[in-house]
């Protein structure tokens, strides 16, 4: 159980760290177009 909760959460911060990353990644596109 213990192992499975860190999985989850190790999971949950790479998701979010990706989301982040994919995030200021559009707004640099972005800002080079205009």
């Amino acid at each position: 159980m213990i192992f499975m909760d860190n999985f989850l959460m190790l999971v949950s911060s790479l998701i979010l760290i990706i989301c982040v990353l994919v995030g200021v990644a559009f707004m640099v596109l972005l800002e080079r177009k205009v």
